[in-house]
């Protein structure tokens, strides 16, 4: 294999998506991932939508309290403007991915041309059991892909839903167990 041809493979990004209804640990795992790359001595940045203010204006938060200092961002946009393009290698992790919605498609792609690891946590259907953006994309490029189950609230069974307990048309509506539950195939009532 020719030498450059090696320096560009060495250069390709990776994207790892992390994803699954509520409560099933997704940014528990986005923390742990981001966590062995610093043990590991890499760089590490970590970004949050500002908009979702349940852990604080600048962490990201598990529902059992687990934290991470994170940059809250206005757009998707400010991701590529966040991070200085000679900054190869770095391991970006974004949590609340789909706060963002296809407007992350283009920073994400940029990040990996660039170089960089980028791991998404996320719900990837909305709370109608639809795609929600940016997963239906992204999912197609990515490298690896965790899939993850929570426990139903109704029966105990494997959920991969998000059933939104409170009335809202919103895309997105912000909260915790007072708003949504997690709920499988057969307990979940879409819209």
């Amino acid at each position: 294999m020719r030498r450059d041809t090696i320096e560009s493979l060495d250069m390709t990004g990776r994207l790892e998506i992390i994803c699954g209804p509520m409560f099933a640990g997704k940014s528990t795992e986005l923390i742990r991932r981001l966590r062995e790359a610093r043990h590991a001595q890499l760089d590490v940045a970590v970004f949050k939508p500002e908009t979702d203010t349940r852990s604080g204006a600048a962490s990201i938060r598990t529902h059992p309290g687990d934290r991470l200092d994170a940059l809250p961002l206005k757009s998707a946009s400010r991701l590529i403007e966040a991070i200085p393009s000679a900054d190869r290698g770095l391991v970006v992790g974004v949590d609340e991915a789909h706060f963002f919605g296809s407007e992350l498609i283009a920073p994400v792609r940029e990040l990996l041309r660039r170089g960089n690891r980028v791991i998404l946590a996320g719900v990837e259907r909305d709370h109608r059991g639809q795609p929600f953006e940016p997963f239906p994309t992204l999912l197609c490029e990515a490298d690896e892909v965790v899939k993850m189950a929570a426990v139903c609230g109704v029966c105990g069974g494997p959920a991969v839903h998000s059933q939104r307990l409170v009335r809202s048309d919103a895309a997105i509506v912000v909260g915790g167990a007072e708003s949504y539950q997690a709920r499988c195939r057969r307990c979940f009532e879409p819209g």
